[in-house]
């Protein structure tokens, strides 16, 4: 964990599970970064187009709720994802004030091309884990995260 030469923090934090999840989190989002800069992709052009592939066309104001991306930053990934013909973006025909979101085909292969880099961090992020350690920290996670998100509610 820790590399030559570098100081190992005090045992008080390394036994906290704050710390830890931080630690842990901030290295995640590195090989994230890194794996979809490789493929000329930013993190928020997966959420999208993970979106759109899910629940289908959408507001950009949905696209911000679902994705837990801020609206000036939807608004820049959309402009990008646009230019590069991986979303199209068309006047709400119930409402001309909006616009709606839909994911084109190369949007969708664009996708999937992402969708392989992200297996491949979670293989380097978990890689001291056995697949029942996986599913298990996977599934804790998920329950810290579901109880926190409910409670701000």
């Amino acid at each position: 964990m820790h590399h030559i030469g570098e100081q190992e923090p005090p045992a008080r934090l390394r036994t906290t599970p704050s710390w830890l999840l931080t630690q842990t989190a901030a290295h995640a989002s590195r090989l994230v970064g890194d794996s979809f800069a490789g493929v000329g992709a930013r993190g928020y052009h997966y959420r999208v187009l993970a979106t759109l592939d899910e629940f289908g066309p959408a507001s950009q104001a949905d696209l911000g709720r679902r994705g837990g991306i801020d609206r000036s930053d939807v608004v820049a990934t959309v402009n990008e994802l646009t230019a590069r013909d991986l979303v199209v973006r068309a006047p709400d025909p119930t409402d001309r004030r909006r616009n709606v979101i839909t994911l084109t085909a190369a949007g969708r292969t664009e996708l999937h091309r992402m969708g392989q880099a992200l297996a491949e961090v979670q293989e380097t992020l978990l890689a001291p884990l056995t697949s029942t350690e996986r599913e298990q920290l996977t599934r804790l996670l998920g329950k810290l995260l579901d109880h926190h998100t409910r409670s701000r509610r």
